[in-house]
């Protein structure tokens, strides 16, 4: 017999809260770490994201949607990466409205230094899940969201 909507809701919303508890905690303690190499996490995740993109580049709209924040804040953050050197930003050559952000050589350095110890970090958070755990959890997650 299948599971009541009831249930069925009650155990999303568990899920959801469990979820949701998870990343905060992880979030904020990475947030804490001294890892970043002078970058904000917010920062860090901006090269990370461009690092993944084609060409280590994207329209600056792209790369909202993926970084989780508003287009005035992260024009601001692309502005403070740009002054660094990290990262270019420069009219879309496909149409003149828009712009593309790209990673530097130097972004792309600091990117992959900061991740190497950013994902040691991760790996010890993440160290009480072994192998075939961490392979579902990966698996579930690509379930709810896929690519």
């Amino acid at each position: 017999m299948p599971p009541s909507s009831e249930g069925r809701t009650g155990a999303a919303v568990e899920a959801w809260e469990a979820l949701f508890r998870v990343q905060s905690t992880l979030l904020r303690r990475f947030a804490e770490q001294d890892v970043w190499g002078g970058l904000s996490v917010r920062e860090y995740d901006v090269l990370y994201t461009l690092s993944r993109s084609p060409q280590g580049r994207c329209r600056l709209g792209e790369l909202s949607a993926d970084v989780y924040l508003p287009q005035p804040s992260l024009s601001r953050l692309v502005d403070r990466l740009a002054r660094q050197g990290l990262l270019t930003r420069e009219a879309d050559p496909a149409d003149g409205r828009g712009v593309v952000v790209a990673l530097t050589a130097d972004g792309a350095a600091l990117r992959r230094e900061v991740g190497g110890r950013h994902a040691a970090s991760i790996a010890r958070e993440l160290s009480v899940l072994d192998r075939d755990e961490l392979a579902e959890l990966t698996r579930l997650c690509a379930k709810v969201l896929p690519a």
